[in-house]
């Protein structure tokens, strides 16, 4: 691991310093070192499945470990413990926290929309807190935004959307193994509306059974993919002039935060965002800062102990 961040590829030009360790500029950096890293494990591992290398050469590359240590957000849906493979050789990489897009922001992201298509993909990340994976594989028949369902042969009252994972050919993925109902705000269901109306004009009752579908570009009528949804929110920043990139999975941090901040219980979120372990959800959960305002005024001004003035 010291020589990949320190060593150079090629040859020190003359009379440049040969310093190459501690103490040097590092050649490469921790995220590049780690890749090399998962390279040459995928290497060894081959070569050990071929008999090309001897099977403790596993042993010297990895060892096991089980999910406790892993991060709340890759905790394995069903809150059981796993066991897996675990790299022993890897440099600590820098820690990059991810967070919510604030209403402003999601706001200006939505005006900046130029097609109601894209207003909708916007209202389903923000206000309804899909992951660009549920967004990309939703169907037609997913969708019962209406106020009574039973004509759509459903027992949910109120418009909501039925979240499931299939295997989709534009490689869109639901994380959660299980299949939940999710009810939708009025901004959900106007936007869908719209987009009902928008893709009628130029599709007719064709195209894909896939809800969100290339309306614009070839091939017309074919399902969005997930990647096609961040490219849009980068587009969608650059448009509202905004500071920073706003991904898809922070305007979800921002709708799991929403609901808390507006006194959403902990099961709430959790349902709410299709999470089986109440743990992983606190992971999405950034408070706004004027609600810790508020909590830190609504705490009131204890009596002091003594009075100004009298010596102490």
């Amino acid at each position: 691991m010291l020589w990949l961040k320190h060593v150079p590829a090629a040859e020190p030009a003359a009379g440049s310093s040969l310093l190459a360790g501690p103490g040097a500029v590092p050649v490469r950096g921790e995220r590049r070192v780690n890749a090399v890293l998962t390279a040459v494990r995928g290497l060894l591992s081959h070569a050990v499945s071929q008999g090309e290398a001897p099977r403790w050469v596993l042993g010297q590359i990895y060892e096991l470990a089980d999910s406790r240590d892993l991060p709340a957000q890759a905790q394995p849906e069903d809150a059981g413990l796993s066991y897996r493979l675990r790299a022993r050789h890897r440099v600590q990489e820098p820690v990059i926290e991810v967070d919510r897009a604030t209403d402003e922001e999601l706001v200006a992201m939505f005006l900046a929309c130029r097609s109601a298509r894209d207003r909708l993909t916007v209202a389903l990340l923000a206000r309804a807190g899909l992951r660009r994976g549920q967004v990309a594989g939703l169907r037609r028949g997913d969708c019962h935004l209406v106020t009574d369902a039973r004509a759509l042969g459903c027992d949910v009252q109120g418009p909501h959307l039925h979240v499931r994972r299939r295997d989709n050919v534009n490689g869109a993925w639901s994380k959660s193994p299980h299949a939940w109902v999710l009810p939708v705000d009025a901004v959900v269901v106007q936007a869908y509306d719209q987009y009902v109306d928008e893709r009628h004009a130029r599709l007719g009752a064709g195209g894909s059974d896939f809800l969100l579908v290339n309306l614009f570009r070839a091939p017309v009528g074919a399902p969005v993919s997930p990647d096609a949804i961040g490219e849009l929110f980068e587009r969608l920043c650059d448009r509202s002039g905004l500071d920073r990139k706003v991904t898809p999975h922070m305007a979800r941090r921002a709708f799991g935060s929403n609901v808390a901040d507006a006194g959403g219980a902990l099961d709430e979120v959790q349902a709410l965002l299709g999470h089986r372990h109440p743990g992983s959800v606190e992971a999405y959960l950034t408070p706004d800062v004027r609600r810790l305002r508020d909590a830190v005024e609504r705490a009131g001004t204890p009596r002091l102990a003594f009075e100004p003035g009298d010596g102490r």
